[in-house]
């Protein structure tokens, strides 16, 4: 019988070898300096964000590059990954009379409108749609842009079928990757396929605003964000720094789905984000060789549910082998199969999302712009 002689990596000992690692504009080591803002470790394997000045940017490289050489080093090591991150201080404004004050939120000045794709739970297929409806409103004439904004379960590049990190051309802002005519940023362009996510709140945080703001997006009609699935904090802090123009929901039909999902779209109101519409994915099965209708998960429970919430069902997409097949295949069926009857049905769900976020759509369509209320 063998045993594993590979020597414990811990905190103290990452720290340790951070310790050689120097700021060359300051003159002393990250560590002391109170740079490296957050580390995990788990089973050997290490990630840290090192935090410098926001106008240093992507200059601050090298600082990065020689952490990770300088815990690689270390003896038992599996992985590292570091990231920088550039905490902004937040614009100070004076608060109007009365007992509450709005708490402004950025948004980005080259796109029209920022739409999240969010749902309760994992596993009901909202990625796939996300993607589906970024092509969708892509087909339709827009120009468009995908966030995947899922740090812990990016799926974006697999859907897609983008390899490769991103480029910079002026050392602050990353270029997107692109595909189909969209313009596509994830975290599964950055870090390895078979690295394990452990970081804390505070990193991925960080780590979705740097994709958000320092990606060349360039002029958009539509950002879609294909959201976290949950209602956590990675997901209540995008929907609470990003100005969103709405969100749509995915569930499928049955109720433990719609529960999580009604949760979802809580969220979104307590932030003031208004909720577009549901989508009930895995609607129904058709066998396509027989015929035969079985609804698998149930079917029409998203219909009722947002008829009882008094928002648009946006429409059902069925469980359909085509539909599975591409998104492996990262050859999305509304980019490959556009005249099929499942392009068309994703086509239709993103013209009805867009004719309520235009920029000239009519008061009954478009809502207000979401704000977050502060009580004193």
């Amino acid at each position: 019988m063998t045993f594993s002689t590979r020597p414990r990596i811990d905190e103290d000992k990452v720290l340790q070898a951070l310790r050689t690692v120097m700021d060359p504009e300051r003159h002393r080591d990250i560590v002391s300096l109170g740079m490296v803002s957050g580390l995990a470790v788990r089973d050997n394997n290490v990630q840290l964000a090192i935090e410098v000045a926001p106008e240093r940017g992507t200059a601050a490289e090298p600082i990065r590059a020689a952490a990770e050489a300088a815990v690689r080093r270390l003896k038992g090591i599996v992985s590292v990954t570091a990231v920088l991150t550039a905490q902004k201080k937040p614009t100070v404004t004076a608060a109007p009379p009365g007992p509450t004050a709005r708490v402004p939120r950025p948004g980005l000045p080259t796109v029209s409108a920022i739409i999240a794709v969010a749902s309760g739970k994992g596993g009901v297929g909202k990625s796939t749609t996300a993607v589906n409806l970024a092509l969708g409103l892509r087909a339709n004439g827009r120009t468009v842009g995908l966030l995947d904004a899922d740090i812990y379960g990016p799926s974006a590049p697999k859907l897609l079928g983008i390899t490769g990190k991103p480029t910079t051309n002026d050392g602050k802002t990353l270029e997107p990757k692109e595909a189909y005519s969209l313009k596509v940023m994830s975290m599964g362009f950055l870090v390895p396929e078979d690295t394990p996510m452990i970081w804390r709140g505070p990193m991925v945080q960080s780590a979705l605003q740097q994709m958000l703001r320092e990606v060349n997006w360039g002029v958009l009609d539509v950002l879609v964000v294909d959201m976290p699935p949950g209602t956590g904090d990675a997901q209540l802090t995008l929907a609470q720094q990003v100005p969103l123009a709405g969100a749509v929901i995915v569930s499928t039909p049955q109720d433990l789905a719609l529960l999580d999902a009604r949760k979802g779209l809580n969220m979104f109101r307590k932030v003031d984000v208004p909720v577009l519409g549901i989508v009930e994915n895995m609607s129904t099965y058709i066998c396509p060789n027989c015929g035969h209708r079985a609804d698998i998960f149930g079917h029409g429970g998203a219909r009722r549910e947002a008829e009882q919430l008094g928002m648009e069902f946006l429409g059902g997409v069925p469980l359909d082998l085509e539909i599975r097949v591409t998104s492996d295949a990262g050859t999305p069926i509304v980019a490959t199969q556009p005249d099929g009857p499942h392009a068309k049905l994703y086509r239709y769900v993103a013209e009805r999302v867009w004719d309520q976020v235009r920029p000239d759509a009519p008061q009954t369509a478009r809502r207000p712009p979401p704000r977050i209320v502060v009580v004193n």
